[in-house]
């Protein structure tokens, strides 16, 4: 059975990617260790920089503005230099991850998952309290005719669709998922229209469903709700017409390198610093009203979808 693989070909390549191996070979990130600083578990280099990043879940535009607060927040809660750095797409956070080029990430589930198959000791710290039980909305265009129901939209089947990334848990994995559990049917068997699409991020999707350039689409629910109260778009235009049940979904992960960057315990302290957040700016930035602790366990039923949910 092929297992989840990063994106970046073409709309039928993203499919066969999208459910092809998750395996990323794991990759040993050994930096020299400065004697007396680091048995101290003080920074390990005084010009060492606590970079992160994060999936573009939404429009890339203006990413490291939005994540500026969460940076600042880290910097004075650790004493430490932070820096963010933007990832154009969803599997480009994973690789700059595995290569050792961020150390902290806000991952999608899925991302995350690959993340921590791909570096061993990388560890799941913190979510949003919502994340643990996160869902997607199935969408539709109004001139569908489609309403919001409890049964599973099979009419969809028969019509233009379009998810968001591939490497997208809320945007894809989780709702391909679903697809599979209501009608025994892989999603290119569902779906008789082809191709399907890939907007890229959930914003794009539900603007994409409402213009009608695609007549359904599936979404994370949190951009969906934001949208609306925004005003974005209009939820009598792009309709919601089924929610998924509830899955793990965001998460910050840490590379076990912070170890030698900055100390013995640094990710412990990472961790606290991220439960402890109240920082508005910082949390508004995250969509989230608060933290709470996960482990990677929290994530074996993601690591389990993605075994099984394929295109093929």
């Amino acid at each position: 059975m092929k297992q989840f693989k990063k994106e970046g070909r073409s709309a039928i390549q993203k499919l066969t990617s999208c459910f092809g191996s998750i395996a990323i070979a794991a990759t040993a990130l050994t930096l020299s260790s400065c004697g007396d600083k680091e048995r101290k578990g003080e920074a390990s280099d005084e010009t060492a920089v606590l970079r992160f990043s994060a999936i573009p879940d939404e429009n890339t535009t203006g990413q490291a503005a939005r994540f500026k607060p969460v940076a600042d927040y880290l910097a004075k809660a650790l004493d430490v230099k932070v820096e963010f750095v933007p990832s154009a797409t969803y599997g480009a956070s994973v690789e700059k991850f595995e290569n050792g080029d961020i150390h902290l990430a806000w991952f999608g589930g899925v991302s995350g998952e690959q993340a921590r198959q791909a570096v061993e000791g990388a560890e799941a710290l913190a979510a949003g309290k919502k994340d643990l039980a996160f869902k997607s909305y199935f969408v539709a265009n109004v001139a569908t005719g489609l309403t919001r129901s409890e049964e599973f939209p099979t009419a969809i089947a028969n019509m233009t669709f379009t998810y968001g990334s591939s490497g997208s848990t809320s945007g894809c994995v989780m709702p391909s998922h679903f697809i599979m559990e209501k009608t025994g049917k892989t999603p290119m068997e569902f779906f008789q229209k082809k191709p399907i699409g890939f907007s890229g991020a959930h914003d794009k999707t539900a603007l994409q469903v409402q213009d009608g350039t695609f007549q359904a689409g599936v979404l994370s629910y949190g951009k969906y709700e934001s949208m609306v109260k925004e005003g974005t778009i209009d939820p009598a235009k792009c309709v919601v017409v089924w929610e998924t049940p509830p899955f793990a979904d965001y998460n910050f992960t840490a590379h076990p390198a912070l170890e030698k960057s900055f100390g013995e315990g640094f990710v412990a302290k990472l961790q606290k610093a991220l439960l402890d957040c109240k920082d508005p700016a910082a949390l508004k930035a995250l969509g989230r009203d608060e933290l709470v602790k996960v482990t990677n366990e929290t994530f074996i039923p993601v690591a389990k979808v993605m075994e099984k949910v394929k295109f093929d």
